[in-house]
């Protein structure tokens, strides 16, 4: 037999390229026979699996969405593509530690303790007998941080200092009777407010019937109420303000009310909205001294003003008897939501307090307001004159105090 090469040509189609290519040639050694019956030439076409690429985790972690970067058609592209990613959704941050949900917060909230105490500052030196003889003595290696009293006198102060948004707070200390010490809370209360905050406090004296407020601190000035309302119009500044009141020790400004009985009478709720007016321009709060008529048209002014109340009430069973008449008074005229956030300072320095149970007085308005503070004897108080604040017992300090930080807390943030 004679051997006979025909060279067939296997061509392959390939799915990718869609080109016919050549492959080796076929050879076959066979007789004559088997050549002829082979054409002279063959064409085989075979579809080939779809080439499978094996993306590295590294390659999908820099992919565009959900579609992976294949770098064998990439590398085919004869000009590079800008994409530009947009996102869409909110960027994730960790919320700050004084963040209260819903609200902004504050300039205020950036405090050098937050801010400085941390990994990148040097943390305060405590305070506190012990922890600042243990810092001493270490030679500022060992810092315990405060001690429990510090820590609460800051937390109270903290409270205290509460900055509020939108305008001043109001706030009328009345009662139906007299010789409560109505008029010794309101200034025992602005103190306490005035020497914390950083804002300015003033008390008004709004009693028709010849108040003493500006006696509880050294006078600066004759002016009182009435110069207020006639000199309305060229007060402009908070320095043409300052000339018509008093400031104590504790930045405590404290506007008087008028001398003259007949004066007294004739201020009304329309001379009340003009203080009140001149007060909201430089003050973030206001405390008014209110008289005992509480049908008189300044109170009606007063409380269409007020943020929160305080009722003052004596330790006796009359004085607690009107104390809550008072609220029940409130209530009917359609102040309830005032006497609900409202809080009784008791003054136990009034006659009778020892002859009855403080308990049970407290126990009847823990019933009907948010709050009770009980306002120990000081004979600095009982004297009726010039009250300096850091010469008050400390525990009458720490009842003022308290008073002002349960003010400030029942005061709203922001005006609706």
């Amino acid at each position: 037999m004679k051997g006979v090469a025909d060279v067939a040509t296997i061509r392959k189609k390939s799915q990718d390229s869609g080109q016919l290519l050549e492959t080796s040639p076929l050879i076959s050694d066979g007789g004559d026979d088997l050549a002829a019956q082979l054409p002279e030439s063959l064409t085989v076409s075979v579809d080939l699996p779809a080439q499978v690429h094996s993306v590295p985790a590294e390659e999908v972690a820099l992919a565009i969405g959900e579609t992976a970067v294949d770098p064998g058609v990439v590398g085919l592209q004869a000009s590079t593509t800008s994409i530009d990613v947009i996102h869409t959704g909110p960027i994730p941050v960790e919320e700050p530690a004084a963040y209260v949900p819903g609200l902004p917060e504050p300039a205020e909230a950036l405090t050098a303790e937050r801010l400085i105490s941390g990994r990148g500052g040097k943390k305060a030196a405590p305070e506190g007998r012990w922890p600042a003889l243990v810092y001493a003595t270490t030679l500022h290696l060992v810092n315990l941080g405060d001690s429990r009293a510090v820590r609460e006198r800051k937390a109270l102060d903290a409270r205290i200092a509460r900055h509020f948004e939108g305008g001043p707070r109001f706030v009328p200390i009345l009662t139906r009777k007299g010789g409560v010490g109505k008029t010794t809370i309101t200034s025992i209360l602005g103190m306490a407010m005035a020497e914390v905050r950083e804002d300015l406090v003033i008390a008004i004296d709004a009693n028709p019937d010849r108040g003493t407020l500006a006696e509880r601190v050294n006078k600066q000035t004759r002016n009182t109420v009435r110069d207020a309302v006639t000199k309305a119009a060229a007060i402009t500044t908070f320095s043409d303000f300052s000339e018509l009141v008093s400031r104590d020790e504790t930045r405590l400004d404290i506007l008087a009310s008028d001398t003259d009985p007949l004066l007294s009478e004739a201020f009304d709720e329309n001379d009340y909205n003009v203080v009140a007016d001149l007060a909201s321009r430089f003050y973030s709060i206001v405390l008014t001294d209110c008289g005992t008529g509480i049908v008189h048209s300044v109170m009606r002014a007063t409380l269409q003003r007020a943020d929160s109340i305080v009722i003052v009430s004596g330790g006796s069973l009359d004085e607690a008897r009107l104390a809550s008449e008072t609220l029940t008074w409130l209530e009917a005229n359609g102040y309830g939501e005032l006497v609900r956030n409202a809080i009784v300072a008791i003054n136990t320095g009034t006659q009778g307090t020892n002859l009855v149970k403080l308990e049970e007085i407290e126990a009847h308005f823990q019933s009907r307001v948010r709050e009770i503070v009980r306002v120990p004897y000081d004979q600095h108080l009982a004297s009726g004159s010039v009250i300096n604040y850091h010469e008050l017992q400390p525990i009458t300090r720490d009842a003022a105090r308290e008073l002002a930080a349960l003010v400030a807390d029942g005061l709203p943030v922001r005006r609706a």
